[in-house]
C-alpha cells in the first residue's frame, strides 16, 4: 500500500525516517509532547484514533476541564516509584501551564483545596493546544487506528491507512479508564511486545460498590452528601461523600477509591470537627431525642435513618454511657467494606502502568528501548481527584517533548 503520509524528514535520503517523532494519542499528555517537540525543529505526526482530538479534556469537569492544581507535588501521587514523578513536575510547573493559558487568554478560577478551572468551556484548552502545534508544524491524521509498531532501522507503524517511520515514537494513548471514549490496553500491549514490565491496571477515582445490607442503608439516603474524612490504610482524604442508590460517591469515596484494595474495609468520620463523645455526654441528662441531637450537626435524613440502622432514636436521658461510647465511635469510626468498584467503565484514571523502573524520569524515554517514550496515564503514575492528573500529563508530554 502507498502511504498517504508526507515525508518532511527524508530530506532527499531514502534511507531516512519519515518523521523525526511520531506520538500516538491526541490527548493532554500527547498534544503538550508534540506541540514541544515541534518548537524544536522537529518533524512531528501525531495520530489519534479516534475522530475528534482532546475528547477526555472536553468532558472534564462538566466540561470546564480542571486543568491543573496550584498544589501539583509528587506527595499527591500514587506510584511504585513514589517520587519518580519529581522531576517532571519540577521542571513543568503548575505555573507553566498558567502562563500558557494566560498567553492565550483563557480565563480561569479556583474552586477548592487549589483546584483551576476554564472560566468557559474545555474547548478553550482544545483549541490553545491545536493552536500551539499548529504554530509548531505538528501534522495530524484522526480516526487512525495503528494496527502494528516494530522497530527496525527506525520505528515503523502501521496503520488503516499504510505505514510511516520515525525515529522517536512516543506512546500517549492514556489507560483503560472511560472505554467510552475509545480507551484501549494499547500502550500496555506495546510496552510488553518491546519487553518492558506493566504494574497492575486496576480503576481509580471510581464509585465503590457494597452488600446488600449496605446498600439498602445507602439507598434510602440517596442524593444526601456530608461532609467526612474517608480513610484506609494511613491514607485519609475530608472532602464530601455522596450516597446513591448504587453505593457511595462523592470526591471523598472517589479519591480513597485509588488506594483501596479488594476484600479491605475503609473507615468513615461523619463528624470530623466535632467531639462527638463530649456532645452526648453534654446531653445525657436530657430528654431530646438522639436524632434532634445528631439532627443539628448532620443532615436530617441521615441522622433519622442513622438512628433508625441502630435500633431507633430515644431520649438521650434513656442512653449509658458506654452505649453514648459505642454510638460515638460507630460515627467517628464507621467501618465499611465494599464489594468492589463501579469498573474502569466508571474510572476517571487507571491505576497503574508501564513501571517506572523502565522509564528514565528526566526523559520518560525506555531505558533498554532507545527512542520510545511513555507518557501521560499509561505510565505507572496516578493523581489524585482535582486536577494532578492533567498537570502529570502536561509534565510528563513537556519532558519528551524536550528529548525525542
Amino acid at each position: 500500500m502507498t502511504s498517504p503520509y508526507p515525508s518532511p524528514g527524508r530530506r532527499g535520503d531514502p534511507g531516512m525516517p519519515d518523521y523525526d517523532v511520531i506520538i500516538i494519542g491526541g490527548g493532554a499528555a500527547g498534544l503538550m509532547c508534540a506541540m514541544e517537540a515541534g518548537k524544536r525543529g522537529r518533524s512531528v505526526l501525531l495520530l489519534e484514533r479516534n475522530e475528534k482530538i482532546g475528547e477526555k479534556i472536553r468532558i472534564s469537569g462538566g466540561g470546564r476541564c480542571n486543568f491543573t492544581n496550584l498544589s501539583a507535588d509528587h506527595a499527591n501521587y500514587i506510584s511504585q516509584n513514589p517520587h519518580f514523578c519529581k522531576s517532571a513536575l519540577a521542571r513543568y510547573r503548575t505555573s507553566d501551564f498558567i502562563g500558557l493559558m494566560e498567553k492565550h487568554k483563557i480565563t480561569y478560577h479556583e474552586k477548592t483545596l487549589g483546584q483551576l478551572f476554564c472560566a468557559g468551556s474545555s474547548l478553550q484548552i482544545i483549541t490553545m493546544l491545536l493552536a500551539e502545534c499548529g504554530e509548531a508544524g505538528v501534522q495530524m491524521r484522526l480516526g487512525c487506528e495503528v494496527r502494528q509498531v516494530k522497530k527496525e532501522h527506525a520505528f515503523i507503524v502501521s496503520t488503516g491507512v499504510g505505514s510511516c517511520a520515525s525515529r522517536s515514537l512516543v506512546i500517549a494513548t492514556g489507560g483503560l479508564s472511560v472505554p467510552q471514549l475509545g480507551a484501549t490496553n494499547f500502550a500496555f500491549n506495546l510496552a510488553r511486545q518491546f519487553g518492558l514490565k506493566v504494574t497492575k491496571l486496576r480503576p481509580g477515582l471510581v464509585p465503590l460498590t457494597f452488600h446488600l445490607a449496605d446498600l439498602k442503608f445507602f439507598s434510602s439516603l440517596a442524593g444526601v452528601s456530608i461532609d467526612a474524612v474517608v480513610g484506609f490504610d494511613d491514607v485519609s482524604f475530608r472532602e464530601k461523600v455522596l450516597f446513591t442508590h448504587r453505593g457511595l460517591s462523592g470526591p471523598a469515596i472517589l479519591q480513597i477509591s485509588s488506594y483501596w484494595r479488594e476484600g479491605e474495609p475503609i473507615s468513615l468520620d461523619v463528624l470530623p470537627e466535632t467531639d462527638i463523645l463530649q456532645l452526648l455526654l453534654a446531653n445525657q441528662q436530657s430528654k431530646k431525642e438522639l436524632a434532634t441531637l445528631l439532627d443539628q450537626h448532620l443532615p436530617r435524613r441521615f441522622a433519622l435513618q442513622w438512628c433508625e440502622r441502630i435500633g431507633g432514636s430515644k431520649p438521650m436521658n434513656q442512653f449509658s454511657r458506654s452505649e453514648l461510647e459505642l454510638l460515638s465511635a460507630g460515627l467517628r469510626h464507621w467501618e465499611i467494606r465494599p464489594t468492589g468498584t463501579e469498573g474502569f467503565g466508571k474510572a476517571e484514571v487507571t491505576v497503574g502502568g508501564v513501571d517506572t523502573d523502565e522509564l528514565s524520569s528526566k526523559t520518560m524515554e525506555a531505558k533498554r528501548v532507545p527512542g520510545l517514550y511513555f507518557v501521560g496515564e499509561c505510565v505507572d503514575v496516578t493523581g489524585w481527584l482535582g486536577g494532578y492528573n492533567f498537570q502529570w500529563a502536561w509534565s510528563s508530554g513537556w519532558v519528551a517533548g524536550q528529548c525525542t
